[in-house]
């Protein structure tokens, strides 16, 4: 839905240039950033497909400190990861949007198609696809580098 300028105002959907008068944006440290991110079950992936970055919105777990997102033969995730894997970026966030609070978690990994059936019957188990399609791979992302950042309100200082 596209909002008129005007009327986007008034429901909060702007920021004054110098930033909202008030708030302020905190680094999370990663076991924080971590906790947030195992607190929700959605998030957005970024790969390369086509030598330009892809982004898919897919639900995800937090499984003995790795991520776990399942996906369809015939995905672009599918066959961006199979093989040797790659490098990916996942995001998931808590963003109000009227008051702009809430949290955001980047982790950047090497992402890699699970193969052993074991470990995937494992997955397929503990990450349960919420669209209507069968989902027969999951993937494996490693948690190399993990960002947070909370946005909050600031706290007057006596």
């Amino acid at each position: 839905m596209t909002i008129p300028a005007d009327r986007a105002s008034d429901q909060g959907l702007t920021g004054s240039p110098a930033g909202t008068p008030g708030r302020t944006m905190v680094e999370l440290d990663r076991a924080e950033a971590l906790a947030l991110l195992g607190s929700v079950s959605m998030g957005r992936i970024v790969f390369t497909r086509n030598a330009l970055p892809a982004i898919r919105p897919v639900n995800h777990a937090l499984v003995d400190g790795q991520l776990v997102i399942r996906t369809h033969e015939g995905a672009a995730l599918t066959n961006a990861v199979d093989g040797g894997g790659t490098v990916v970026a996942y995001e998931a966030d808590m963003l109000d949007q009227v008051t702009h609070l809430g949290w955001s978690v980047v982790v950047t990994g090497f992402a890699r198609l699970v193969k052993e059936p074991e470990q995937l019957a494992r997955y397929e188990k503990l990450v349960a696809p919420w669209v209507s399609q069968a989902m027969e791979h999951a993937v494996l992302i490693r948690l190399d580098i993990v960002n947070g950042f909370r946005m909050t309100e600031e706290v007057e200082r006596s």
